[in-house]
């Protein structure tokens, strides 16, 4: 990608929701910071300054990484456990940790559930990652994938197999705090889960012979999402002490978490493919990924939505996050975009095109499948997570190819 020169004026090329001129000039900005600062030898918002600059400069200066995941297939979540190292979870239900300097990659065990969990009916692998806030406790999918499990951090020490609340796959997860997590599942309902991680259950006449080394546990309580057909994706603003909850028949749901019950529900305007979800606690703002639109979601006003109309619309929206005041999109089609959303516009780079970080073409399996339905087409990467580390300044891209029946895999690191 080519530089972009900083404080560069143009004219916007992209269309906004609001029709507004694209005018935010992050080295400006630091300038009159530092200017300010050497008469008044105040120092107000440095750090927001900085971050602000570099969240702005540097999709326009990465370059890629690219991993080699054997025959893994698809990489559905990710997550940062330190500067060196990522854990993602595949579509073939294996939990992974790569050191991003080395791409070595370790496989985590499976965590299984007792025989009073009902088997799942087709296993769909693992489509998410938490950690909790003081990042002691690892929450995923286990061996049942509608059943929830949890490590201890960093030793990944099994902890405990949350049980008997889904009757169909675990599609997202979120903490509450150190000890509660939330999931949701494709049976439109969502469980509520207290983890005792300190000290284990005393292992019972029908576990102490098949489980010994962690917790088997029932939810503290579980919720019908009403409206909801599928959830989808969750997003937990502890600020407001409320739950963003996705399902996939373009709903937005708000819960309240304290007393576990639902506050509102909205139908968003784009109905098809609703599959992922951010929020920024700063701005109290949701961004929800559809077929060809992002819509960016105020939780305090019902009639508060501005939509995002995305530059690569076949292959959909797959993953979103919020940095600062930008939001990144991982499309379905190869490509990372980035869009102000203070300046309400993507961001460009030097020449005026949108800054795209197009990855690279990771592994497909031509089996059989391969040859006789895809083999006459190209099927660039779909980017179903991605993930900043704390600096900013890397960010870990994975995923696979878009349709159901091709077996593959992509990661990357940019830098």
């Amino acid at each position: 990608m080519s530089r972009m020169k900083s404080g560069t004026r143009r004219k916007c090329s992209t269309c906004c929701s609001d029709g507004q001129q694209y005018n935010y000039h992050p080295s400006k900005e630091t300038f009159q910071h530092l200017f300010k600062r050497q008469y008044s030898g105040t120092c107000i918002n440095a750090q927001k300054i900085v971050n602000d600059y570099v969240s702005h400069q540097a999709p326009g200066l990465m370059k890629e990484k690219e991993y080699d995941l054997g025959n893994n297939n698809k990489v559905f979540a990710s997550k940062w456990l330190d500067d060196k190292q990522v854990v993602f979870g595949t579509k073939c239900n294996k939990l992974m940790v790569m050191d991003v300097y080395t791409g070595r990659n370790i496989q985590i065990p499976s965590l299984k559930s007792s025989d009073e969990s009902p088997p799942a009916d087709c296993p769909c692998g693992i489509h998410a990652i938490a950690l909790n806030p003081s990042e002691s406790l690892l929450a995923t999918g286990g061996e049942n994938t509608n059943d929830l499990a949890v490590y201890m951090l960093p030793t990944f020490d099994p902890v405990m197999v949350g049980e008997c609340s889904h009757s169909d796959w675990i599609f997202d997860i979120e903490w509450v705090d150190d000890e509660y997590v939330l999931t949701g599942s494709r049976d439109s309902q969502l469980a509520l889960w207290k983890v005792d991680n300190l000290e284990k259950d005393e292992p019972t006449e029908s576990t102490s012979l098949k489980f010994p080394d962690y917790n088997i546990k029932k939810p503290e309580v579980v919720k019908l999402c009403d409206k909801a057909q599928k959830v989808r994706a969750l997003c937990f603003d502890y600020n407001r002490k409320e739950l963003g909850v996705l399902s996939l028949n373009a709903y937005f749901h708000i819960w309240d978490v304290e007393s576990f019950s639902p506050v509102s529900s909205r139908k968003l305007f784009h109905s098809r493919e609703n599959v992922c979800m951010a929020v920024s606690i700063d701005k109290t703002m949701y961004a929800v990924g559809s077929q060809s639109h992002i819509n960016l979601v105020d939780p305090r006003s019902p009639n508060t939505l501005t939509t995002v109309i995305s530059k690569y619309r076949g292959g959909g929206v797959r993953s979103l996050s919020f940095k600062n005041d930008i939001l990144t999109i991982g499309t379905g089609v190869g490509h990372v975009l980035f869009f102000d959303v203070k300046g309400g516009k993507y961001i460009e780079t030097e020449c005026g095109d949108v800054c795209s970080l197009k990855v690279a073409k990771g592994w497909l399996l031509h089996d059989e499948n391969y040859r006789e339905f895809f083999m006459e087409h190209l099927y660039p990467n779909a980017i179903y997570t991605h993930q900043y580390d704390h600096t900013g300044t890397r960010l870990f891209t994975a995923g696979g190819p878009l349709p159901a029946g091709l077996w593959g895999n992509y990661a990357g690191l940019w830098y």
